[in-house]
């Protein structure tokens, strides 16, 4: 007899159903797998074969084929122990074919026959709504995760008896299923930096306040103790919050990262990933024998902080070229390609020299070449993606020690706010959240010069020799600083102030 279960599967960031046919038939005794599996997948037959001991079903001395299909697609994970072994009870008749037609099961077990939690549960769950699945069986311990998604039923099990019992009787043995599916809002919530403990540097705060308005990236230069750092970790306290669409897509890289409520991700917070000068390549745009999102893709929809961006190998950082262009990386493997999405915001800190003092010349000790060889680390390409730079001071006594009123993260996030219901409002029903995130197209449209305008950039193109990449990157910076003053237009003043940043990027770089 020949029995059907569906399951479920990630490849890359993409989920896609799995049919898990059993049959059950007389011939040399034993379990094979079959179906394009890695080693995880292949060992679940020992697995199984000891959990069903262990729950008091013993496997008769038969022949028993697993086929799981499509065959073309490679199988990953422990995900798939709980739908072979509920296949292997339908094709012995001990649980009745056909009760769960209509249901996705996914879960690991563990020889005593405990269903474990396996990762990236969310994008198959939402995959299984948008097959018109009916429900899915999941392990307890992704029950929270996959609540968030609505439309279909979720039935939480702990054990391999549970599931048994479930499909004979449709009950649990003291469990409450089926909780209101509700994604947690993130509530109002002490930041644990805040602009109003930063003293001084206003040009950083302002620069900070636009790109965290159009998400834009931004580059802080300056000598050690100028409050990179501390300005780049109050970023996330006055971004705005993550929309129900931007929540799932970046809950949906946690889940299959196996990351599930890291960093407060759970409660719908931007995530702030700051990954240390030394991470290696594979680290920062992810892969591996078994790929898996790297830094990069963890921080999808948030921010990722390089500090002593310098300090990164500048093979490194070239990998950023093409997420920060095209909002996704991509991984091949001679198995097949695996895309995830990479849209964040970049932040990064750096020195303009090794000794840290360039230009002032009284206190840095660092030849010119030394100083090109340094800034070199970051190379052309890289600082052409940047939309902001901007240069940190050495702050003064008065400045650390003054007892003038400073303003908090709240207030700059009320600006922030109003800009973005601007641009929710310019960009309603396209799939675009902020300035930044604007194509060839939506720029032309939406960033239109007078007259007056034009001629101002034009000058100011040929004269800072601008790439077309740098010259879009600017027009969008201004369309920024205009949204934040709740002008309609872009006028000169938000094109100086934008072009100013991109100067202060020429003459704290150029080499």
């Amino acid at each position: 007899m020949v029995s059907r279960i569906t399951s479920g599967a990630v490849h890359g960031i993409e989920s896609f159903l799995v049919c898990v046919e059993v049959d059950v038939s007389g011939g040399l005794p034993g379990l094979e797998l079959v179906g394009l599996l890695s080693s995880e997948v292949r060992e679940a037959k020992e697995r199984v074969r000891v959990a069903l001991k262990n729950a008091g079903i013993s496997l008769p001395p038969m022949r028993i084929t697993v086929s799981l299909s499509p065959a073309d697609l490679r199988k990953e994970g422990s995900a798939f122990d709980l739908p072979i072994a509920a296949g292997i009870l339908e094709s012995l008749g001990i649980l009745k074919a056909g009760r769960m037609k209509e249901t996705v099961i996914v879960g690991e077990l563990g020889l005593d026959g405990r269903v474990k939690s396996v990762r990236g549960i969310l994008p198959i769950v939402l995959e299984a709504r948008k097959q018109g699945m009916r429900e899915c069986v999941i392990p307890a311990g992704n029950e929270e995760e996959a609540q968030l998604v609505d439309g279909i039923r979720i039935r939480a099990v702990e054990s391999l008896q549970d599931y048994i019992q479930y499909t004979k009787d449709g009950t649990f043995p003291g469990k409450k299923q089926n909780r209101e599916k509700m994604l947690p809002e993130r509530g109002e919530q002490k930041e644990i930096y805040d602009f109003a403990e930063m003293g001084g540097n206003a040009r950083v705060r302002r620069a900070a306040e636009i790109a965290a308005a159009g998400f834009h990236h931004m580059l802080m230069l300056g000598p050690p103790g100028s409050g990179k750092t501390m300005a780049a970790k109050c970023i996330p306290g006055i971004l705005p919050p993550l929309t129900r669409e931007e929540r799932l897509e970046m809950l949906a890289v946690y889940s299959v990262a196996g990351k599930w409520k890291e960093d407060g991700n759970g409660q719908g917070r931007r995530p702030f990933v700051a990954p240390h000068h030394t991470i290696t390549p594979q680290a920062l745009s992810g892969g591996g024998s078994v790929p898996r999102p790297g830094a990069v893709s963890l921080a999808h929809r948030g921010v990722l902080f390089l500090d002593e961006m310098t300090e990164f190998k500048r093979s490194t950082l070239d990998l950023l070229r093409q997420p920060l262009e095209e909002k996704k990386i991509l991984i091949t493997r001679s198995y097949g390609n695996y895309t995830y999405p990479a849209d964040f915001m970049l932040v990064a800190a750096a020195n303009p020299c090794p000794c840290g003092y360039y230009p002032d010349m009284k206190r840095c000790s660092c030849t010119e070449n030394e100083v090109k060889r340094y800034m070199g680390r970051i190379s052309g390409p890289v600082f052409d993606r940047i939309d902001l730079c901007v240069e940190t001071k050495r702050l003064e006594y008065s400045e650390l020690a003054g007892k003038e009123k400073r303003e908090d993260s709240r207030i700059i996030r009320e600006r922030v706010m109003q800009a973005r219901k601007l641009q929710e409002k310019r960009f309603q029903g396209r799939n675009i959240w902020f300035n930044a995130q604007m194509g060839s197209g939506e720029t032309e449209q939406f960033c239109a010069l007078g007259e007056r305008e034009r001629k101002f950039v034009e000058h100011i193109f040929e004269a800072l020799e601008l790439s077309a990449r740098g010259y879009q990157k600017t027009l969008k910076v201004a369309r920024t600083i205009a949204d934040l003053e709740a002008s309609e237009r872009i006028r000169e003043e938000h094109l100086c102030e934008a072009l100013s940043f991109r100067m202060d990027m020429r003459k704290d770089t150029k080499h």
